[in-house]
């Protein structure tokens, strides 16, 4: 299904509601997402990003539907992640000597993908493409999220082709970001920035300033996963400065996983003294083994400071732990406070070990941390709240 924009501008795209996992299974798509594609008719006809491969040969047919393919003067491929260009290899055999308009990392991306020498066209940021009424401008966008990334302005129209940036794993038959749910919606877009594009903070900041500073009037911004911005299409980006800042709420998180509940009383323990110490923090408590590790990752992101918990398993971590912490060390967050905790039987490393792979994944480590023998009594149910209180004192 087709869907107008504007008298000039169509989405193509596809809505994938079944979508559980991307990237492998790397990140959790609990709401679908969708794979924006969209056709421009001006003077000229140009194609802006195709759809994921799954969907190649349903995506060109219904675009056969809406135009005849030889009607399409250009392709423009903002990133070539197979998402965006997977169905490209199936609209090429129907229009091979199209030109591709993209990046010189992009031409490099999509041969390593389709293995094809395209007709390619690399641009450079303030490349144009005249299209008649409108110019197309092209803006390199490099690791927002990799290498080849670009955004295209369309003017006359005033649409920012936004590709990954500004998106959300979300899939909306709506299509516009004032009719759907914005509680849903903005849950979306921070956990995807949390997991997506956390790592390439300092990035952002710089490619939005230098956005900015072309001062051009924007009305929509089209992204490539998600909803289209209308309403105000500037809140998402004020949203990305605000995260890209070394972003942090009023929150403590308290991670941790445990094998015979001895570790979560203790968690239980401690974020009772967090209370009992600061009333307006925001606590919660997570086992890691049984919640989704990109909503984890979010609620890392949001937080000032979070406490991690593991029982000693063979003089290790349990592994949901470890692999969390793994994932939170190539996030490269900032501006956070970290301390460990955990059960142990009879030998008890893994809070040295914790607090070390912590302090390795860029957390600032209050304490050595604090573990329990056994199962926590009353009297260690105390300790442990106050240590709890001793981590609000150490965040002041």
């Amino acid at each position: 299904m087709v869907k107008k924009i504007t008298d000039k501008v169509t989405w193509v795209g596809k809505v994938d509601w079944e979508l559980t996992h991307f990237h492998g299974h790397e990140y959790s798509t609990s709401k679908g997402s969708s794979y924006n594609s969209y056709l421009i008719r001006d003077e000229k006809t140009v194609l802006i990003d195709t759809v994921w491969l799954p969907y190649d040969q349903e995506f060109v047919s219904n675009l056969k539907k809406e135009i005849d393919l030889n009607q399409i003067d250009y392709i423009v491929a903002n990133h070539n992640e197979i998402d965006h260009s997977g169905a490209l290899a199936e609209l090429m055999r129907e229009i091979p000597n199209t030109p591709i308009y993209c990046t010189a990392n992009g031409a490099k991306i999509i041969k390593g993908h389709h293995h094809q020498d395209w007709n390619f066209v690399t641009v450079k940021t303030g490349d144009t493409l005249n299209i008649g009424e409108s110019i197309l401008t092209f803006v390199e966008a490099p690791m927002l999220h990799w290498p080849d990334s670009m955004m295209t302005y369309m003017s006359g129209e005033n649409i920012l082709f936004s590709n990954d940036a500004f998106g959300q794993h979300y899939a909306t038959e709506s299509l516009f970001d004032d009719k759907v749910d914005n509680c849903e919606l903005f849950a979306e877009a921070i956990k995807y920035y949390a997991n997506i594009l956390t790592p390439f903070s300092r990035f952002v900041t710089k490619k939005i300033e230098e956005l900015l500073s072309f001062n051009l009037p924007l009305n929509m911004i089209c992204t490539s996963h998600g909803v289209i911005w209308k309403n105000e299409p500037t809140q998402i980006i004020e949203k990305y400065l605000e995260w890209a800042n070394n972003y942090q709420e009023n929150q403590i998180t308290i991670i941790y996983d445990t094998m015979w509940e001895s570790t979560r009383k203790m968690a239980e323990a401690i974020a009772d003294g967090i209370i009992k110490s600061d009333s307006d923090v925001t606590v919660k408590l997570f086992n890691a083994s049984k919640e989704d590790k990109n909503d984890l990752i979010t609620e890392i992101f949001k937080s000032k400071a979070i406490l991690m918990g593991s029982s000693t398993i063979n003089n290790g971590l349990l592994h949901s732990i470890a692999g969390l912490v793994e994932m939170a060390k190539g996030m490269k967050f900032k501006n956070k406070k970290a301390a460990s905790f955990g059960s142990y039987g009879w030998s008890g490393e893994s809070i040295k070990l914790l607090t070390e792979k912590l302090k390795d994944a860029g957390f600032e480590v209050v304490n050595d941390g604090i573990r329990s023998l056994w199962v926590p009594d009353d009297d260690e149910k105390t300790k442990l709240s106050d240590y709890g209180k001793s981590i609000v004192e150490s965040l002041k």
